[in-house]
């Protein structure tokens, strides 16, 4: 049973960019893993291909435009398809301060993940790190263009 184990990682950074233009970012599904020149369309499921880490289908959940989008992929699971038990679920929001816009992201679901504890901590620990990085590639990456 899992008893330490958090649930859920959060991040958020201010970014010197307009929303429209972090908007059109945080839009292409799977971006924090590869390009994959999608438009995030609520229900559809894209594959974003590592050649690190693999494929993995990422599927948008929700859309509100311009200020969330969730999506929900396997991390763990690297290549499978979607199902119950092996995704996890990334939630960005966006909101304007001064001139910028404020992106926070959610990764929540770790502790329902199927496996064993390993897997779970695992996948919390790599991706823990991951968003950290991601986050700071992403306000680069939207500053630069603005």
């Amino acid at each position: 049973m899992t008893t330490d184990l958090q649930d859920s990682i959060e991040r958020e950074t201010l970014i010197a960019a307009s929303q429209d233009r972090v908007w059109s970012l945080v839009t292409e599904p799977g971006f924090w893993v590869a390009p994959t020149g999608a438009e995030a369309v609520t229900g559809e499921t894209t594959v974003a291909h590592s050649d690190e880490y693999g494929d993995y289908p990422v599927r948008v959940e929700k859309i509100d435009p311009k200020s969330y989008v969730s999506y929900r992929w396997a991390s763990a699971y690297s290549g499978q398809a979607l199902r119950e038990g092996i995704t996890t679920l990334i939630e960005f929001t966006l909101t304007p301060e001064g001139d910028g816009t404020r992106l926070r992201v959610v990764e929540s679901g770790f502790t329902a993940l199927e496996g064993d504890e390993e897997l779970r901590r695992g996948a919390f620990k790599d991706n823990d790190g991951g968003w950290r990085e991601v986050m700071d590639a992403f306000k680069k990456r939207a500053e630069e263009a603005a």
